[in-house]
Order: C-alpha cells, then structure tokens, then sequence
C-alpha cells in the first residue's frame, strides 16, 4: 500500500515537472540589452533619450554606467541644453572635462541667482529707465522715445563703469559699483543686491534663457546674449 502510494506521488511529481518545463520554454529569455546589442548599437538606442532618462541608465550597473556616460551622447545633450541660452557658463566648457560634467554644471549654475563679479564684467549690459523714473530721464532714454539704439553700460574688475562715449544721460561722471550679499545659517542667502555709487540697490534675478536682469524702481539693467560662446562667461567655479 505505501510503495503504491510513494508511485503515485512520485508519478504526479514528473507531471508537475514536465509541465513545468513546457511553462519555462514559453517565457521569453531575459538578458542584458547592452549583452544582447552590443556597445555601438546601445549607443544608438541612448542616443534617443532625453537627458534625464539617460541619467537614469547611469545607476544601472556599471557597464551601463561606462556606456550611458560617453562623451559621444552627453556632447548632443550639452548642445540642446545650451540652444538658446544667452550665457554658457565657463567651468562647463573647462578643456578636458567630460560632457557629462559639463551638462550636470550647466544646469546647477542655470539656476544660480547670486551674480558675482565675474557675470558683470562678462556681459555688456543694456540700461533704460522705468516707468516710475522722473520724465526728464525718459525723453533722454532711446527705449522710451524709440529714437536710436539702445544705452549700454560696462564693468569692469577694478569695480568701475563706464557707458558708451555719446550716451546723454551718462554725462562723464565718476561711477563705481559693489555686491552685497549676506548669508544666513547652511548657507542661505538672506540678501543679495548689487549697488551703484549711492544710488538704490539693484534687486538681482535671472531669466528663462540664464541672462540676468537688475532692477530698482527707477531704473534696469539686462545682460546682452553673448555673441560668440566659445570660452563660456561667469566664475571659474560652482557658485550656489
């Protein structure tokens, strides 16, 4: 009685295997993609990613981490960042820095709002009065009166100004400028302004396209997209 019943087990037992078997034989096989396709041919399926799916593949494992990092796929990824940007930062275009550094730096410093010296003395500045500015300094503005080019203002490292030579509301005068910040407890800045001479501080803030604009109540000044971007502009270092 008991050999009988150790068959029968033991004959459902190969049936379960068997069925097993015929299970296993209809999954689909799972392997490694970058096994599978090889490096060139990953390359080309990356290549289709947007940044941040392709950051993803960077924590994969390290094969992929050699592969999802090359300077062939993050060089395309820089120049769609950088397309329309009014100022490329210069510690990303660092000679012999990777493409992928140079992504992950251009997008923490696009979100800097603390302008240094460096930013100022980059730029050549586009001035004009507000609104709220006294008419006299209006009908001598070209932006208000639409009677020729804009009025442009320059700083330089020595912490001067300067304006162009036939700018009538200038008038030769003496100017010097300062930037003020004070940072409170982990690092947070509590207040950050830039100051002309004596005149009322300029609040500082930065655009969609990275370009920055000062402003007061009576008059703003907005940073001119840089012609050529080849060196890049601003600190030679990540400012947060």
């Amino acid at each position: 009685m008991e050999e009988g019943l150790a068959l029968v087990v033991e004959r459902k037992g190969k049936k379960r295997k068997r069925k097993r078997t015929r299970e296993d034989r209809g999954r689909p096989f799972c392997q490694d993609p970058l096994d599978v396709l090889g490096r060139d041919l990953m390359l080309r399926v990356l290549n289709n990613l947007d940044a941040r799916s392709l950051a993803l593949c960077l924590v994969v494992s390290r094969t992929w981490n050699r592969v999802a990092s090359s300077d062939l796929l993050w060089t395309s990824k820089c120049e769609e960042l950088w397309c329309g940007k009014a100022h490329i930062p210069r510690l990303s275009l660092v000679r012999g820095i990777s493409k992928l550094d140079a992504y992950s730096l251009s997008v923490m410093d696009g979100k800097r709002n603390r302008i240094m010296r460096d930013d100022l003395c980059d730029h050549v500045w586009e001035f004009h009065f507000t609104k709220a500015a006294p008419e006299y300094w209006r009908n001598l503005d070209p932006y208000w009166k639409g009677n020729g080019p804009p009025m442009h203002r320059y700083f330089h490292p020595d912490g001067s100004q300067t304006a162009d030579p036939d700018d009538k509301v200038w008038g030769g005068h003496e100017s010097c400028y300062s930037i003020v910040t004070s940072i409170i407890g982990e690092g947070k800045i509590r207040e950050h302004y830039v100051r002309i001479n004596r005149w009322r501080p300029l609040a500082v803030s930065r655009k969609q396209d990275w370009s920055w604009e000062m402003t007061n109540n009576l008059f703003c000044y907005s940073s001119i997209p840089d012609a050529y971007k080849e060196g890049g502009t601003g600190p030679l270092f990540l400012v947060m």
